[in-house]
């Protein structure tokens, strides 16, 4: 008998359907920044809202150009002790070719850098809702410069690049849990427990001054998050992004519901920045999640976040840290949730064949999960905090107390959200043409 022969694998083709959808994807997720400044900015009173949307939107400037200077090569270049990553001819991203396509996937790399970039941009911006109302512009600047260089490219590197450590030892991150929303919201209060509470914490009122501008950032949010959630599959050929796409939808109405519920039986409304929030919370917790659970698992995640999520953003009256739009209630909190559940909720049906307890397979996926979850949490929470310190005791992180109560939209960007010089009242009367009798009296005392 002649020995069977072995066919080789047939290399990848480029795909124009999954290029066109991965750019698609990447224009969606570019959106969620603009999105969350609106949804930010809604959220703090008047004499913060410029600053709120330029915090989030100064993200896009400076995380693009560090990535293509060396982020890329850093999150997914050649591992190094699973921890970094690097690759020479990345740098500054002029030796890669046109066609050249992403590591046994059907889209070239420039499609695949692109949709990373912009995870990579809205992570630092997340961070910024929790140090509303009093961080100085350009210590904010720069804090996102190092913490990009620092923090988020090596993490990516552990979560997502071939070699990193969590990679390699099966964390299941579909699309940010750890490396996006724990890793922000770690972030988050490592600075807040440096910088310190703003003026009038717990006793003056901090409504929000826009809900409808809050709707329409969390619409934006919602939307742009099924482009950050299905297209982490970097296509669909076999249906996962898909799956993604649905439970996407299918979580955050049910954490929706979850945080409403628990809304009136705690205060006794249903209230829209409840609504805004539950939305936040489910696309969060799915987020890791998504890709291994099925729909009705999806429910069981978005439901559970809804309600968890609501309970934890009081905490910080509890513990006393002034977590200004609640970053670390909704993104730390809903990315571990979304993370450990998939240790319970994964079916082996989706992005992978391992499952979790409820579907017979133990509680191993669920250790994986917690190595990925508290090694990212730890290292963010303290690298953060060191780097707070560091610009707080060199360049200040805040701005002086009486620039803070007279609103820092003045004192950093010389502007006002709202101009009312034009709608009506005095300062329009003042302005007007004088009447017939004024003129004439004009004339009389000349």
């Amino acid at each position: 008998m002649a020995p069977a022969i072995t066919l080789a694998a047939e290399a990848p083709t480029l795909s124009a359907a999954n290029t066109g959808f991965m750019l698609i994807c990447s224009a969606l997720v570019m959106l969620m920044t603009p999105g969350l400044a609106f949804f930010y900015g809604g959220m703090v009173r008047v004499k913060s809202t410029l600053n709120m949307l330029m915090m989030s939107f100064i993200s896009l400037g400076i995380v693009t150009v560090l990535w293509v200077l060396y982020g890329f090569s850093m999150a997914f270049g050649t591992d190094s002790a699973g921890l970094v990553g690097w690759n020479s001819d990345w740098v500054g991203l002029s030796d890669i070719g046109l066609t050249e396509l992403w590591d046994g996937y059907t889209i070239p790399v420039f499609v695949f850098l692109v949709f990373q970039l912009m995870f990579a941009v809205l992570t630092p911006a997340l961070i910024s809702g929790a140090l509303a109302d009093r961080v100085k512009f350009t210590a904010w600047a720069l804090f996102i410069a190092l913490w990009a260089t620092i923090v988020y490219f090596p993490v990516a590197h552990w979560v997502w690049g071939s070699g990193g450590w969590a990679f390699e030892m099966g964390v299941i991150d579909f699309a940010g849990g750890t490396a996006v929303h724990i890793n922000a919201g770690a972030a988050a209060l490592g600075v807040i427990l440096v910088i310190g509470k703003r003026v009038g914490f717990k006793k003056d009122p901090m409504r929000p001054h826009s809900l409808p501008l809050v709707m329409l950032g969390a619409g934006l949010l919602w939307f742009g998050w099924f482009g950050f959630n299905a297209g982490s599959w970097l296509g669909n050929d076999d249906g996962v992004g898909a799956l993604m796409f649905v439970n996407t939808q299918i979580a955050t109405a049910a954490a929706v519901l979850g945080w409403l519920a628990y809304e009136k039986i705690r205060h006794g409304a249903f209230t829209t920045l409840g609504a805004a929030s539950g939305a936040v919370s489910g696309l969060v917790a799915i987020t890791p999640a998504g890709g291994a659970v099925t729909p009705l698992g999806a429910i069981a995640v978005g439901a559970i976040a809804g309600v968890l999520c609501a309970m934890a953003v009081g905490l910080k009256y509890k513990f006393g840290y002034d977590d200004s739009l609640d970053v670390v209630g909704v993104h730390l909190v809903g990315g571990i949730l979304g993370s450990l559940l998939v240790g319970f909720f994964a079916s082996g049906k989706g992005q992978s064949e391992v499952e979790g307890l409820f579907y017979g397979g133990g509680l191993d996926q669920f250790w994986k999960q917690c190595a990925g979850v508290f090694g990212v949490l730890a290292y963010s929470l303290v690298v953060s905090a060191v780097l707070a310190l560091l610009l707080d005791r060199t360049i200040g992180m805040r701005v002086p107390e009486d620039d803070e109560v007279a609103g820092i939209d003045q004192v950093e960007h010389a502007e006002t959200a709202y101009d009312y010089s034009g709608a009506g009242g005095g300062a329009a009367r003042s302005t007007a043409a004088p009447s017939a009798a004024q003129a004439e009296s004009k004339k009389v005392d000349a």
